[in-house]
């Protein structure tokens, strides 16, 4: 199952969750703002920087901030989901 680190406010988020559902994929949501441990992993994934969403399956995680369809397609790839 992918998990997709979130925030309430991102754009980007509602558009990679309305992207992943309509692929098909399941995901679990983990809104960073609500859980300290979840954003020291975002950030420790990401350079240090909080960037939602961030989405990890297994060992793969990327950073989809600047949402674009060919950025989900490239974690799915990697990911081999």
């Amino acid at each position: 199952m992918i998990k997709m680190y979130t925030t309430t406010w991102c754009p980007d988020c509602t558009a990679t969750k309305r992207a992943l559902t309509s692929k098909g994929l399941d995901f679990e949501e983990i809104n960073i703002e609500q859980d300290d441990k979840a954003a020291e992993y975002v950030m420790s994934v990401n350079g240090g920087r909080r960037s939602v969403p961030t989405l990890v399956s297994g060992d793969v995680a990327h950073s989809l901030s600047g949402f674009r369809p060919q950025k989900l397609d490239a974690f799915l790839a990697e990911a081999g989901l």
